[in-house]
């Protein structure tokens, strides 16, 4: 799984294993599950720059043991991850990401990991990874974390 194939706007992915992994275990990155996971999260993406906090809330899931740690605080439940998510700062819009990697097992587990920056804090690398799961009402968050680095570039 070299490199990977390049999904959308710079999205990656590794390369589909055909039946599964020799170990028995879930089929990697079946196209039609990473279009699906990749069309979540650029959502969840547009949601979080404009601040639409329905649908944020929406696509992280509403059992008790979701999790999101930020940079600065964790936060446990939905209900804390919806409060969180209305007094946090807002997310400029000049935010880019980049080195954006989807991966999905089987068809209902994927993971999400990307960087991202913005002209606001020019020093600073972000990176966010989200774990999603397909549930009955479709993808959602499950698990989150964000921290940031300094940019070497």
């Amino acid at each position: 799984m070299s490199g990977g194939a390049v999904l959308r706007s710079g999205t990656r992915v590794a390369e589909t294993v055909a039946d599964g992994l020799e170990s028995g275990g879930p089929e990697i990155n079946r196209p039609e599950v990473v279009v699906e996971v990749t069309a979540a999260f650029e959502r969840y993406e547009r949601a979080l720059v404009a601040r639409d906090f329905d649908t944020l809330d929406e696509q992280f899931w509403d059992g008790a043991e979701v999790v999101r740690f930020g940079i600065a605080e964790n936060q446990y439940g939905p209900e804390v991850i919806g409060a969180w998510r209305r007094v946090a700062p807002v997310i400029h819009p000049t935010r880019r990401l980049s080195n954006t990697v989807v991966t999905t097992f089987g068809t209902d587990f994927a993971t999400v990991s990307t960087e991202f920056r913005s002209d606001v804090q020019p020093g600073l690398v972000g990176r966010q990874m989200q774990t999603w799961v397909r549930f009955r009402g479709g993808w959602c968050v499950v698990a989150a974390h964000v921290s940031t680095i300094a940019d070497e570039a």
